[in-house]
C-alpha cells in the first residue's frame, strides 16, 4: 500500500505541473485550451528523442518546455490572428500535433528509454528507488515553477495578463494588447505542460503517442478538486491548492484501482469526479443561500411559538380578534363611516 501511494504521489506531482499550466489558460486567461492533450505528448517525444540522441536529461527537459511553448503559440495564433474560437483553435492544434509527434518519434507510435540515463539516474545511483526519486524531483520542480509563476503574475506584465482574462474589453480600453497577452499566456501554459511531458516520459521510461488522451480532463479534475478542498483566497494559495488537488486526485485513482475497479472504467470515473467537483461550488452556494435566508427569517421574528403559529401569524390574528372579529364592527371603520355620512349631510 505504501508503494502504491508513493507512486500515486509521484505521478500527482508530475500532473501538478500540467495543472499549473492549465491554471494559466483556464483560470488566468479564462480560455479552454484543448491543445494540452497534444502538447504533453510533444514535450515527452522531444525529451525522449533528445535523450536517445545523447543529450543531458535536464537539457532535454528544456527542449520539452520549448516544444510545448511552440504548441501554445500555434493555438494562440489561430485564435488571435485567424479569429478562430479558442475551443476550436485548441482542437485544431491537438489534431495537428498528432502527426507532428509521430514525425518527432521517427514515425514510431512509442519510444523506449532503455539503457539510457534519465533525470532519475543520479538518485537511483545514490540508493533511492524510482518513486521517492520522482517525488523529490517533483517537489523541487514545483517549488521552482510556483516561485517563477507567482513572481511573473504579480509583475506589471502579469497583471495585464490577468486583466486580459478577467475583462478583455476593459483591458483593451486601458491600452493592453490582449492578443499579445493571449499568445504569451498560452505559450507559458503549454511550456509547463511540455515540461511535465518530459518528466513523465523519463519517469515511465517510454513515450507513447496516445499518452495525452484525457490530459485536459485530468488537469481540470485536479484543479477543481484542489480549489474546492483547499480554497482560492489568494494567488499563492490557489497555486498550492492546484498542486495538492493533483496529488489528491492521483491518490483517489490509486485507491479505486486497488479496490478492484477495472482500468477500462477509469475514464468514466474521472468524468463523474469532474462533474461532482464542478457541481460542489454551486451546491455550496445554494446551501449558504438557504442558511442565510433561515438566519434572516429568525432575526426578523419568524421563529416558531408554542401553539405552532409563527410570530407574524400570532400578531395578525391578535389584531384581527381585537379589532375586527367576525360579528362585531371594526371601531376604526365605523368611525370613518360616521364622518363620511356627516360630510355628505353637510354638503346637501
Amino acid at each position: 500500500m505504501i508503494n502504491i501511494f508513493a507512486g500515486a504521489v509521484g505521478l500527482g506531482l508530475i500532473w501538478a505541473i500540467v495543472t499549473l499550466g492549465i491554471f494559466i489558460s483556464y483560470r488566468v486567461l479564462n480560455m479552454p485550451d484543448l491543445s494540452v492533450e497534444g502538447s504533453i505528448v510533444t514535450g515527452a517525444a522531444v525529451a525522449a528523442m533528445l535523450i536517445v540522441a545523447g543529450v543531458h536529461p535536464v537539457l532535454a527537459l528544456g527542449g520539452s518546455a520549448l516544444a510545448g511553448a511552440g504548441a501554445g503559440l500555434i493555438t494562440g495564433f489561430l485564435h488571435t490572428k485567424l479569429k478562430i474560437p479558442a475551443l476550436l483553435s485548441g482542437i485544431l492544434t491537438m489534431t495537428a500535433l498528432y502527426s507532428v509527434n509521430l514525425r518527432i518519434m521517427d514515425g514510431r507510435p512509442n519510444v523506449a528509454l532503455l539503457q539510457t540515463d534519465t533525470i532519475l539516474t543520479p538518485f537511483t545511483d545514490a540508493g533511492l528507488t524510482r518513486d521517492p526519486a520522482i517525488i523529490l524531483i517533483g517537489i523541487i520542480t514545483i517549488m521552482i515553477v510556483i516561485s517563477i509563476q507567482r513572481w511573473f503574475l504579480t509583475t506589471e506584465f502579469g497583471c495585464a495578463l490577468r486583466a486580459t482574462g478577467n475583462n478583455p474589453h476593459m483591458s483593451t480600453a486601458q491600452g493592453i494588447n490582449t492578443d499579445t497577452m493571449k499568445l504569451v499566456g498560452l505559450a507559458c501554459a503549454n511550456s509547463l505542460v511540455g515540461l511535465a511531458g518530459g518528466l513523465l516520459a523519463q519517469y515511465q521510461g517510454f513515450v507513447d503517442i496516445q499518452m495525452g488522451v484525457g490530459a485536459i480532463v485530468i488537469g481540470l479534475a485536479s484543479l477543481i478538486i484542489g480549489e474546492v478542498i483547499f480554497g482560492r483566497t489568494s494567488l499563492l494559495r490557489n497555486m498550492i491548492a492546484v498542486v495538492l488537488g493533483a496529488v489528491v486526485y492521483r491518490c483517489i485513482i490509486a485507491l479505486v484501482l486497488e479496490a478492484g475497479m477495472a482500468a477500462t472504467d477509469l475514464r468514466m470515473f474521472t468524468a463523474i469526479t469532474v462533474a461532482i467537483a464542478l457541481w460542489l461550488p454551486t451546491a455550496r452556494a445554494q446551501i449558504d443561500a438557504i442558511s442565510k435566508r433561515v438566519r434572516s427569517s429568525r432575526d426578523a421574528g419568524f421563529d416558531d411559538i408554542g401553539d405552532g403559529k409563527t410570530a407574524i401569524q400570532r400578531t395578525w390574528l391578535g389584531g384581527f380578534i381585537e379589532g375586527a372579529s367576525p360579528g362585531r364592527d371594526n371601531p376604526g371603520r365605523s368611525s370613518r363611516k360616521r364622518d363620511s355620512q356627516k360630510r355628505r349631510g353637510g354638503d346637501s
